[in-house]
């Protein structure tokens, strides 16, 4: 993985990504986000079993739900870091959910968002921002 990490509570955390308060983390490319949840939610969630995500093509807002991801011992939604129109949808965790287990800032990305808006990009928070919120 490119970029500085922050290794606090043996949790990684690339410095390159955006991150929400409801742990999902975005990497942004040009009008492009790029989403999944964090290292440390997947670390509380436990094991992956199920991740539904039938909102493609669909333009949502910010905070927005846009999927369920599923866990041994319970469901959570999965919510929109910006408001836009999800133009890709990770179809690889439809046969390895196990994914975002293994690889949660990688193989384990959940949807690419087209961005309605550039400016919301100033609301999300920094890797350090994030750390202080789940330490």
């Amino acid at each position: 993985m490119a970029g500085n990490l922050i290794k606090k509570s043996n949790m990684n955390l690339p410095e390159s990504l955006k991150y929400t308060k409801d742990h999902e983390w975005v990497k942004i490319e040009g009008n492009t986000a790029i989403v999944g949840i964090t290292e440390f939610a997947q670390s509380e969630l436990g094991d992956i079993v199920f991740v539904e995500i039938d909102t493609e093509d669909e333009a949502l807002e910010k905070e927005e739900v846009f999927g369920t991801i599923e866990a041994v011992k319970t469901v959570s939604d999965l919510y929109m870091p910006l408001a836009g129109k999800i133009i890709e949808v990770n179809e690889n965790l439809e046969s390895q959910p196990e994914l975002v287990n293994k690889e949660p800032y990688d193989g384990g990305w959940m949807v690419k968002i087209d961005i309605k808006d550039l400016a919301e990009v100033d609301t999300l928070i920094s890797a350090e921002e994030y750390q202080a919120l789940i330490s």
